[in-house]
């Protein structure tokens, strides 16, 4: 049972990477090797061996059930940086250029190019980083929602790595994106809205001032 009724502590800035953990602040990796899931190690932690998420109902895909889903991932230490690492200005300008009617519509179209067949061409690392300067809102919310490359939606999910997407579950993934998108940009509006392009200023970091939840890293999955 996921249980985030404990306070986190403010975690200083680290380069992050989907393999790390830091277990005494309850963020953990439950990435699966074949030599673990050959001993019976799947779904636990790699480092601690905690068994905290309950996959089979993660798996169902319920979006009735989604804030379960949601709690589950924040246990993970790179879904946990996602969900809380300040957003680009450039990110939320792209998103506010878009409004969420037109957005919506972007996010499917991304999904089915980035992970909706077996395997893209750069598995594993065809979904921007919030290091990346191209990175927009969608592509922080797959990260944070473990829809940004085939293996952690197989890890996540439970949909094998052998077949494309079906409709239905690339109208999932949609939903899960844009109701992180909802809670990070609580401003974005259904209509488009008229954004001015932001001014190179060279050394400052591009990171939104009103951006909520504190970054504890730098580099991510």
């Amino acid at each position: 049972m996921v249980d985030e009724s404990t306070a986190r502590p403010s975690l200083k800035p680290l380069k992050i990477s989907c393999t790390d953990s830091d277990c005494s602040n309850n963020l953990h990796c439950f990435l699966t090797t074949k030599k673990r899931a050959a001993q019976g190690h799947t779904g636990k932690c790699r480092s601690c061996g905690a068994e905290l998420v309950d996959w089979q109902r993660v798996s169902r895909r319920n979006l009735a059930d989604v804030q379960y889903t949601f709690e589950a991932l924040r246990l993970e230490m790179i879904r946990h940086h996602f969900w809380h690492t300040p957003l680009t200005q450039r990110a939320i300008n792209h998103a506010r250029r878009k409004g969420r009617i037109v957005l919506r519509a972007f996010a499917r179209q991304q999904l089915q190019q980035l992970v909706g067949n077996e395997r893209h061409a750069r598995e594993g690392y065809q979904t921007a980083r919030d290091t990346s300067p191209s990175a927009n809102a969608i592509h922080f919310a797959q990260h944070a929602t473990a829809c940004c490359c085939r293996k952690c939606i197989a890890e996540w999910h439970g949909i094998p790595l052998t077949r494309a997407l079906s409709d239905s579950e690339l109208d999932y993934f949609t939903e899960l994106v844009m109701r992180y998108i909802d809670e990070r940009i609580p401003a974005l509006t259904d209509g488009k809205a008229h954004i001015p392009p932001i001014r190179k200023q060279t050394g400052q970091a591009n990171r939104s001032p009103t951006a909520t939840g504190s970054e504890h890293s730098n580099h991510a999955h």
